[in-house]
């Protein structure tokens, strides 16, 4: 192995997995966590996406989003949290609009992450290694709302697993802009890799996956031209609601990256607010749900938008 371009260039035909190749080269993260990148696109090679089960030849060339920067050790900050529920296993944080999940490039403090060293240190599952203690599934940074917290490996790779078979509901509240005709629309779109930038997702067939989300109307301001809409997810792609609502010309209202930022309301950030989360516990098996309010600036923008409508 040898590096060059921060591109790991395999030399020797080893014919081993790439998970384990790039655990055992590497040696920063848990062949699990890059599993769950293989996953994500987040480990190319030769310009595609493997799975962890492909095996690795002499001259590929594994492009790692993550991996090749600095070993990260964090550190814990005093950041307020809010924790809706809490029990000997899961976490269920309501993350605020602003707040990164994990330290990642250009975010190595301030996350979700470093917050919960704090407060739940040595109680968080290590499955993710020391980057990603707990984290089972994320939120943008600009998405709001329920989020679940593994605090012991059993939960977690419970909760991975029902991930996997979307088994887990997870519901979102979307301001997005333009009229939406039908009541309810179900979008099946694969989602891959933007070619001309890495940090975007766009809808296309070359390296994609199957992505499908369930759009319901639940107002709309006709008078200003917005429509207030629930998402719910059947597979969990990433930035799956923003390039679908895009893509069918109904952006996020306030997402810069797959719409236009500027708005009637000088809101940045996707206004996406992950209101409903419901899965079966992991440990007790009991059927559980939670569901919360609109974040306050949410709540004005929504209350100027039906007293324009009167």
């Amino acid at each position: 192995m040898r590096k060059e371009n921060n591109n790991i260039i395999v030399e020797n035909d080893n014919r081993i997995r790439i998970d384990q190749y790039l655990a055992e080269k590497e040696g920063k993260y848990t062949r699990t966590l890059i599993q769950k990148m293989l996953t994500e696109g987040k480990i190319l090679v030769n310009g595609k996406e493997k799975k962890a089960s492909y095996k690795v030849k002499s001259g590929d060339i594994i492009e790692v989003e993550e991996l090749d920067t600095r070993t990260l050790e964090v550190v814990p900050e005093d950041i307020d949290v809010d924790i809706v529920y809490e029990d000997d296993d899961i976490i269920i944080v309501n993350k605020k609009k602003g707040m990164v999940v994990h330290p990642a490039n250009g975010n190595y403090t301030g996350t979700l992450v470093n917050a919960l060293m704090h407060s739940h240190k040595d109680r968080l599952s290590s499955i993710n290694g020391v980057v990603r203690p707990g984290i089972v599934h994320r939120l943008d940074k600009d998405t709001s709302g329920l989020l679940v917290v593994a605090k012991n490996d059993i939960a977690h790779k419970m909760l991975s697993e029902n991930f996997k078979k979307h088994e887990v509901k997870r519901s979102y509240i979307c301001l997005v802009k333009g009229i939406v005709a039908k009541d309810e629309l179900y979008i099946k779109l694969p989602i891959g890799r933007d070619d001309s930038n890495r940090k975007k997702m766009k809808v296309t067939k070359k390296n994609s996956k199957e992505a499908e989300t369930h759009i319901k109307v639940l107002e709309r301001f006709k008078s200003s031209g917005y429509t207030l809409v629930r998402a719910t997810l059947k597979t969990g792609r990433t930035h799956q609601i923003r390039v679908h609502m895009s893509y069918i010309n109904h952006s996020i209202v306030g997402d810069g990256v797959y719409g236009k930022e500027k708005n009637d309301f000088d809101i940045k950030g996707q206004m996406l607010h992950a209101d409903n989360l419901a899965f079966i516990h992991p440990v007790t098996e009991e059927k559980k749900e939670w569901i919360i309010k609109l974040p306050k600036e949410f709540e004005k923008v929504l209350a100027l938008l039906r007293k324009r409508e009167k």
